[in-house]
């Protein structure tokens, strides 16, 4: 278990101290796949470099499993970050070095004999899908591909826990939902500890079972990612689930019987429900707003609709509640 308790972070500046991080409190459990997620400043990338100690706090103590690593010497850190390996935006790969080379790299670092090295780097690169990449150069590669290689890379030192810090936020839609099967997979398989830094709350959605939200350095709420995404509470949580503000913009004074649907990973990607609803059950739903995506065959977002009676809104409620991942709650 991960546990950051208290957590404070002032930096100096020129123009006085600036507070990153206020007093923040997290438990992230073994296996977890944790989203942190706050829009630009909120201190999001300051707190996930804290947990390896990359950035020492102000106050306040960051204790895995047991330790309290900020208590560590330094040559203890060293082995906790053979265990708390992270992957950037950036990619951050040696373009010097071939695929092979550069997952070999950390386990070089580490005094891992060559030839055993050499083997366990291609049984990541196989994980990853890459294993045909191994003789060719990060330029080579798309930025999908590179990640993929940043991942079997940070993977090499059989770490527990895995640091995403806005991971996929270079890549395109397509390649990010591939980026995140590819974690999701890894957690799965390997029992990882996933925490992800990022600003999409459509990151969050499809991949975490977990999340925190910072707004201004200060974690504001945090929960399952269902109950979040579901029944948002905070300003800033609701400005991420919806960020158009317009959960209640198609709502008129009129309508009075009113539900939210949310799809949280809902195998209904394929499925008419608003239509299949119509037909089966004889009721007209009111389609007042939406922001639905698919994701394989899974479907996330949400949506309003509004009911002529509470009669309806009551079966429409009990049929559509009917499907796994499907959360219905009344505005």
């Amino acid at each position: 278990m991960i546990e950051i308790k208290n957590l404070s972070k002032t930096f100096e500046t020129s123009s006085g101290p600036v507070e990153a991080l206020k007093n923040v409190s997290i438990s992230i459990n073994n296996g977890d796949i944790f989203g942190i997620i706050g829009m630009s400043g909120a201190g999001k990338s300051t707190l996930v470099r804290t947990i390896n100690m990359l950035e020492r706090p102000s106050d306040g103590n960051v204790v895995i499993d047991g330790v309290d690593i900020g208590s560590l010497s330094d040559k203890e850190l060293r082995k906790i970050r053979r265990t708390t390996t992270m992957i950037f935006q950036g990619f951050n790969l040696l373009m010097q070095r071939n695929c092979l080379k550069n997952v070999c790299f950390p386990l070089e670092l580490a005094g891992t004999p060559k030839v055993e090295a050499r083997k366990r780097a291609l049984e990541l690169l196989d994980l990853v899908g890459l294993k045909d990449k191994a003789k060719v150069y990060p330029a080579q590669l798309s930025g999908g591909q590179q990640q993929r290689v940043a991942i079997a890379r940070a993977l090499a030192t059989n770490p527990k826990v895995l640091l995403c810090d806005e991971a996929t936020s270079a890549l395109d839609p397509n390649t990010t939902n591939s980026i995140l099967e590819l974690i999701r997979d890894i957690n799965k398989r390997l029992g990882i500890t996933v925490i992800i830094i990022t600003h999409q709350m459509s990151v969050v959605e499809s991949v975490c079972n977990r999340v925190a939200i910072l707004e201004n350095g200060s974690v504001v709420e945090q929960g399952d990612v269902e109950e979040i995404f579901s029944r948002p509470q905070s300003k800033a949580a609701k400005t991420l689930v919806f960020p158009e503000g317009q959960e209640e913009g198609g709502i008129s004074d009129k309508q009075k019987y009113v539900v939210r649907i949310v799809f949280n990973g809902a195998v209904a990607a394929n499925q008419p429900m608003v239509a299949t609803l119509a037909l089966e059950k004889n009721i007209k739903a009111n389609i007042c707003w939406a922001s639905t995506k698919s994701i394989g065959d899974k479907a996330y977002g949400s949506m309003i609709l509004g009911f002529a009676t509470k009669e309806e809104m009551r079966i429409a409620e009990d049929y559509l509640s009917a499907t796994q991942d499907v959360i219905i709650n009344e505005i």
